[in-house]
């Protein structure tokens, strides 16, 4: 068992008080990824001194390493840390429930009121201030992943126009990029894809027994789509949106381009993971059991690859291959975000004010770091309410 923040073998806290702050954290968490992060380690490594600053450094490096999204594979491993599968469960599921719960309820009045005016107008100032947000968040994740390598710098541009021009994601690219610069990098001596491959197609039986009664081709078909989204989600929670645009717009059209827009801006306001878009997009689908299913299946392989290579990540998650082959998935990830706001942007930025809520909102997060996305999303949303009874639609 490893050791606890104090040198003892024995935590100093239960798994009920661990799962209690994952809840009130997923529940008041705002800020994404980087905030949430950052305040595991000020309150469980600093402050309450739970885990201990080594088990969170790995933790980080496995939730950066493997796919799923950063803050709710952090908050799995600090779970696993002291009290293993039971642990990572509880604390996983206490970390998404309350932001998962928000989105439903969200969901719901989305759809009894979508068609009033007011939320019309409320969406369509939200909707250009999530493009503005994306592009800055692009522009982070670049700057950090990217940085000055050239073979990245290819595989981001080469990406980010794949997405332009066939508005939708090609999940074998990114595995390709990642292999790429891994042989570039590090040539490999063995080769133990079959593993990560297992793992990955693993995931769909276990998808497939969620719902074994309930009806449902659309059910399956849902779980079968955000089980493979879930499985790319590199980089950043944003990742996931070009693939939930290529397969919820165009390749099944459950979603309208301005339904998708409102999704992602629903997980801008809410606290917790962005990935939760995906219960709010589910909810549309198929209510309430979609939004259960496509949260389900979204976040079971980010659990996966928590909990399954945590024994082993201490001694091979340094590995100068594995290294390689995760940044050139994350700058195909990062290269396919920056594609995404040019798709999305064409359907959005419809008018003069929406182009300038966009403008700004991109203005002020380059002026003010610590500025939060929700403040600017609401701030949008009175805008919209403001400026859009006053232009034709």
């Amino acid at each position: 068992m490893n050791e606890s923040a104090n040198g003892d073998s024995r935590p100093c806290y239960t798994l009920w008080q661990m799962t209690a702050y994952m809840f009130r954290l997923g529940a008041l968490g705002f800020g994404g990824p980087v905030a949430l992060v950052g305040y595991m380690h000020r309150d469980l490594v600093e402050s309450r001194k739970w885990v201990s600053e080594a088990d969170y450094k790995e933790g980080l490096a496995l939730s950066q390493l493997a796919p799923g999204p950063l803050a709710a594979q952090l908050a799995i491993y600090l779970g696993y840390v002291h009290y293993r599968v039971l642990g990572a469960t509880l604390v996983g599921v206490a970390f998404v429930i309350p932001s998962f719960v928000i989105v439903v309820a969200l969901g719901w009045a989305y759809v009894r009121f979508g068609g009033l005016p007011w939320m019309q107008a409320m969406f369509y100032g939200v909707g250009a201030a999530v493009i503005g947000i994306i592009v800055m968040s692009a522009k982070k994740l670049t700057e950090k992943s990217v940085g000055e390598d050239k073979l990245l710098w290819a595989i981001y541009a080469a990406l980010a126009v794949v997405t332009v021009i066939t508005e939708s994601e090609i999940a074998w690219l990114f595995i390709a990029a990642g292999v790429l610069v891994w042989f570039w990098r590090a040539p490999p001596k063995w080769f133990q894809s079959g593993r990560a491959n297992a793992l990955t197609v693993t995931q769909l039986p276990v998808l497939s027994s969620l719902y074994a009664t309930a009806d449902l081709p659309l059910l399956w078909q849902i779980a079968a789509f955000f089980a493979k989204a879930g499985a790319f989600v590199f980089g950043s929670g944003l990742a996931i949106v070009p693939f939930l645009y290529g397969g919820v717009v165009t390749e099944y059209q459950w979603l309208t381009e301005k339904q998708f827009v409102d999704a992602v801006a629903v997980a801008m306001i809410t606290p917790g993971p962005v990935v939760i878009t995906v219960a709010f997009i589910g909810y549309l689908v198929a209510g309430i059991s979609g939004a259960t299913v496509a949260a389900l299946a979204t976040f079971l392989p980010c659990y996966l690859f928590t909990i399954i290579p945590a024994p082993y990540f201490k001694k091979y998650g340094k590995a100068p291959g594995v290294v390689a082959f995760v940044d050139g998935i994350t700058a195909a990830a990062i290269g396919a975000i920056a594609g995404s706001v040019v798709v999305i942007a064409k359907r959005t930025i419809v008018d003069t004010p929406t182009a300038v809520v966009a403008l700004v909102t991109i203005v002020l997060l380059w002026k003010f770091k610590k500025l939060q996305e929700p403040v600017i999303v609401i701030a949008a949303a009175v805008t919209g309410v403001i400026v859009y009874p006053l232009f034709p639609h």
